[in-house]
């Protein structure tokens, strides 16, 4: 995986270069040797896919914190065309704290949300961690929108933190 240097903004580690993943070309992105999968609660939406993630990263925006019941979504994102599903699923469209408007992907059946595509990086679909059928492989390369992360969240003092959004290259 590609990574870009970027100067961290959290406060306590302020001027610090860390590196952290960058968004890779469709075409640099490496094939895995296995397919990973995932599934809603009710397992009548299934995905698979065969890519390397090209970033991962919990998201502490209030609409992650509002669609998961939880104080952040930890996401990972893959090339569109890597990524197959099977099932139905809707998709409710809203303009997120980046100004942007991002469609989160849900089962119809048990309501889970699974996958999500956004304005920004139209040919990537954002996947949330906790519905993979094995999560134990996922490790977020950072924290982003932590201008809106809850006071009581305890955030890994490791990961780079983005007030909001997170880094892109160029």
């Amino acid at each position: 995986m590609k990574t870009n240097w970027f100067r961290r903004t959290s406060a306590s580690k302020a001027n610090q270069l860390v590196r952290v993943p960058q968004y890779l070309d469709c075409k640099e992105r490496s094939t895995l040797k296995a397919k990973r999968t995932g599934r809603c609660l009710c397992g009548s939406f299934q995905y698979s896919f065969n890519a390397e993630p090209v970033v991962s990263f919990n998201c502490h925006c209030r609409d992650c914190q509002r669609a998961t019941g939880s104080v952040f979504a930890s996401i990972f994102a893959v090339p569109k065309d890597s990524l197959t599903m099977t099932g139905e699923y809707r998709f409710f469209t809203k303009r997120g704290d980046s100004g942007r408007e991002v469609s989160r992907g849900f089962c119809p059946e048990c309501g889970s949300r699974v996958v999500s595509t956004t304005e920004h990086s139209p040919n990537l679909y954002l996947v949330y961690a906790s519905s993979l059928d094995d999560p134990s492989w996922h490790k977020p390369a950072m924290n982003s929108f932590t201008a809106s992360a809850l006071p009581w969240d305890c955030m890994d003092p490791d990961l780079p933190k983005y007030e909001q959004g997170r880094p892109t290259s160029g």
